[in-house]
Order: structure tokens, then sequence, then C-alpha cells
């Protein structure tokens, strides 16, 4: 390899947690021999900010605006965050969800710059030593995916890096955890997505996914090492397929700090908006009946938080479970049904199998029809039609990412319920005009609850992740819905408040690992203050 030499300011101009840009000041430029290798302007961040917004508005579509903002990322963090931070709610959706999900599917063909880390079959017995690459000695959470199931795509194997790349920037953007502290990995195991392993362009392993016990040493290793090289540092597991995300929470919680946003973070997330849909329908939780369309992580973890919420209200456990009925791509979850892995099994109920979702509806006669199938298009209008018959003010969450998979539109579901829907997405709508009324349908995004627990982790240093933890952040985020919000229909709070949000989540999450001896720091005189302290703030220092 050529021995190229570096000047000695052009480093830093190609570490983006360091580089200014035309923001370095004069002084700046003759100390760090930046002098020359910039326009001559010294620009206030503001002013960079500026021209950044407004490119990105020129640019035509949002996988366009994505790529761009993910190319200031790279170059300079400090000003990605400042945009953002100033725009949450036009830029998040361009970040992450829906568009992340279109970056996942072109990820390698568009692949330009490496971030964050990926840990192959091929690292196994060195697992720590490829976790010692990364620059940063200080990281306090991981966010890890498979590829097994990204959003509603299925396997994207090596693909899947936009997940994590996505959730952490929300962790920084949301709740103010310092970008130096995030890492992203994917574990590339390979695919089963035989068309992945035969792009040319693809970047990952060509190989079927890893399988069984292999796949369970790679996982154990990387997790271990995870303590070793960053000690105390929060797990966050992402986007598994089904039967992987159980068994891995079920195996890890009780060891590490470690969490699956798909299942407690979405649970914490839907348990929310049904609290905040009670005070605009008048029920209490205890007298909701809810249907879930799909019975993967997304709605079974719903169904845990509500179940959960419900014994704490006093109901018997089995009674709590008799509120939730699922629907999964076979059929009715039924205790007659052979084929039940033992996390569908505890939801089964003991009935008869409806024919259809319809029949369904007419004879659980649910308050709540919950969707996280991904399938775009599933509650037809027959479907919320029967809930509008059931339920007066029924409640309709079409949980699934990105908009093509959305089980209906927000436009969908209240015309077809005469507008008496509580309506909630996983991708954004539009606010929608029926008659004399606007309806301003909230986002069900799971950004509402994970970086505030990780906040909350972060700053009681806890060590371990409890069921009680999201119980608080679900009731924190409820919470923060106004009465404002409630009268034009949204049960979740603008994303331009989700700093608010991150805040109170993360008080709330502190505060149960400080009462249940969890927390390895001593508790602040002030927890409110500590937790806003510790916020990163986007600024040229």
């Amino acid at each position: 390899m050529t021995n190229m030499q570096l000047a000695p300011g052009a480093p830093m101009l190609r570490d983006p947690l360091v580089n200014r840009g035309t923001g370095f000041t004069a002084a700046e430029r003759e100390l760090f021999a930046l002098r020359g290798l910039l326009p001559p302007r010294v620009e206030s961040i503001a002013e960079q900010a500026a021209r950044v917004v407004e490119n990105v508005r020129a640019k035509a579509s949002p996988i366009e605006k994505h790529l761009y903002l993910a190319a200031l990322q790279n170059e300079n963090e400090t000003l990605f965050y400042r945009v953002v931070l100033d725009h949450l709610a036009e830029m998040l959706p361009l970040v992450y969800t829906p568009t992340v999900g279109e970056a996942c599917l072109e990820w390698s063909r568009r692949y330009s710059a490496p971030r964050g880390l990926y840990v192959t079959p091929e690292d196994r017995g060195r697992v720590a030593e490829v976790l010692r690459h990364w620059p940063r000695r200080d990281v306090a959470i991981i966010v890890v995916t498979d590829g097994g199931r990204i959003l509603g795509l299925g396997d994207l194997g090596a693909n899947g890096m936009g997940i994590p790349v996505g959730k952490l920037a929300l962790y920084t953007a949301c709740a103010g955890v310092p970008p130096e502290r995030c890492l992203p990995v994917t574990l590339d195991v390979g695919t089963d997505n035989a068309a992945l392993r035969d792009d040319p362009f693809y970047i990952g392993r060509r190989a079927p996914r890893l399988n069984d016990g292999p796949y369970e040493v790679l996982v154990g290793e990387f997790l271990a090492a995870t303590q070793e090289v960053f000690p105390g540092v929060v797990v966050q597991f992402e986007d598994f397929a089904n039967a992987n995300a159980f068994r891995l929470l079920a195996q890890y919680r009780e060891r590490l700090c470690c969490f699956n946003d798909d299942v407690q973070g979405t649970g914490a997330m839907g348990l929310a908006g049904l609290m905040a849909a009670g005070r605009i329908s008048g029920r209490s939780l205890a007298d909701e009946r809810v249907l879930f369309v799909g019975a993967g992580e997304a709605c079974l973890g719903m169904g845990a938080a509500l179940t959960a919420a419900l014994r704490g209200e006093g109901l018997a456990e089995a009674e709590a479970k008799s509120r939730c009925l699922f629907v999964d791509s076979t059929g009715t979850v039924v205790t007659g049904r052979a084929d039940l892995p033992a996390h569908k099994r505890a939801f089964a109920q003991d009935r008869a199998a409806f024919p259809d979702l319809v029949a369904t509806i007419e004879g659980f006669r649910p308050t709540a029809l919950v969707g996280a199938c991904g399938q775009g298009g599933r509650f037809t209008e027959p479907v919320i039609r029967a809930m509008a018959r059931v339920a007066e003010r029924p409640v309709v969450f079409a949980l699934s990412n990105p908009t093509s998979k959305s089980e209906c539109t927000a436009e969908q579901a209240y015309a077809w319920s005469e507008g008496r829907a509580i309506f909630a997405s996983g991708s954004p709508f539009a606010p929608v005009t029926l008659g004399a009324r606007t309806h301003a349908p909230g986002q069900a995004n799971n950004a509402y609850i994970f970086p505030g627990v990780g906040l909350g982790l972060l700053v009681s240093g806890a060590c371990r992740v409890t069921d009680a933890m999201f119980l608080a952040a679900a009731r924190a985020l409820a919470g923060m819905v106004t009465g404002d919000d409630l009268a034009l229909g949204r049960v979740f709070p603008p994303q331009d408040r989700l700093r608010e949000v991150a805040t109170a989540v993360a008080a709330a999450v502190a505060r149960v690992a400080f009462d249940t001896g969890l927390a390895r720091r001593p508790r602040p005189a002030d927890l409110d203050a500590a937790i806003r302290a510790a916020m990163y703030r986007p600024e040229y220092a």
C-alpha cells in the first residue's frame, strides 16, 4: 500500500465528530493547520444549517433527502444533529421511518462510506478484537440487528445496517445521547434472501443464514464481548426474526442491560396509545378488547404490555389475556392449533377459530384493532365498517412500516368509520378533513419510547431492564398527550416535542431503577435536572 502522508489538519476534516467545515474559526484554522483547506469565510452553525435545510428541501424524493442527510452525518455530525433537532418533525421521517425502509432496500447499491461495525461468523473467537477496532472507547449504547426482519420488508441481511444507524441517530436527536457514545452493529450471519445473494452489488455474506448452535455461539460471544470491551453498555436488539427475538430476550435479559425494542418498546408505545385513546372514547383500560392482526414481536409485545398493565389494575392474568385476541398468517391464535410456537401459545384463547377478519370482529367485538402484519391494505372497508358497528369510538392502529405496508391509510380509517375512528399509524399521514372536522392522526412510533428508555438507563446506570420500566415509560408518554392533541384525534404528541417526551420517559425509567435497587449510580437530588444536564446539544464548543 502506498504510504500516504496527511497534512496535520486534514484528519480533522475527515472525522465527523470534530469536523466543523466552514465553522472553524480563523484562530482554529491557524492552530490546526487548516488555513487554505477551507473557503475563507467563517460561518456560524446557524448559517450552515440554513444551507443544509435548503438543500434537503430541494431534493426531489425522500430517499434523495435521506442520502443527503446521511452524507452530512458522515461529514459533520454536529451540524447534522443541529439540523435534525431544529426540524424534528420534518427530518425524522427522512432519517428513520418510513424512508429508512427504502434506504435498507438499496443499501448495497448506494453504499458510499463505512458506518458501524459488521460482525460475521468468520470473526468467531475474536469478536472482542473486532469490537476494539471501534475508535471510541466510551460506548454507552449498542443497537444490534442480524437483518432477519427489517421493518415489514423481511430478511435484508447486511442491508439492515440502516436500522441501527437510524435508531442511534434518534437516540442522539431525541434523547441527547452523545453520538460518540453510540455504536451500530450488524451481525452479518448471511441471508436467506436469494435475490440479495445473487445481487452483484450486495456487500454482505453470500451464504444462507447461520442457524441453531453456530448462530447461538456467535451471538453469545458477541454479547459477552460487548461487556468486556464496553463494560455496562446497554444493548438494544433490533429487527431480529421473531423466534430469535423472543429467545434472545428471554436468555439474556437477566444477564446484562439489554432490551428488544420491537417487543418491549413497541409494547410500551402501543399501551400509551391505548391509554391516551381512552381519554377520547371514555373507556378505561380495563374496558378495552384488542384484536391484534399479526402475532409477531410488535403485537405480542403490545399484548404483554397491556396484560401487565391490567394485572396492575387488579385483573387476574387469565382475565387480562382474554382481552387480547391475535390473528396471524394462518388464522386465529387459538389453543386448538398444533402449530403455535411458545411465544404465541402464551396468548392462545380457548375458543373456535373465526373464518375471516370481519367474522372475528363480529364474534370478538373488539374496541381496538391493531395491525402489525406487514400486509398493506389488510384493513379493508368491510373490516373498518365492522369495527365501527361494534364500537362507538373504535381504535385503529395501523403500525406496519414503511408506508406501503400500512394496513390502511388515515383517510380510509376516518372515511369508513364515518369519522369515529381513533387512528394512529407507524408511517406518517397528513391531516384528513371529513365534513367540517379535520383529524390529525398521530404517528405511533417507537421514537417516543426507546430514546428516553436508553437515557434513563444511562443516567441511573441500571444493570437490568425490567417490564416495570417500560410500564413507567408508557404512562409517562401517555401523560405527554395534551387536550389539544386529543381534540384533533391525536393520541401521541407531535414529533417536534420528542425531546420533551424523552426527558419525561427517561425520568420515569430512572426512578424505577433507583426505587428497585437496579441503579449503579447515586440518585441525584434533582433527577429531572440531572437528565437535562446529560443531554447532548449540537453546538460548536
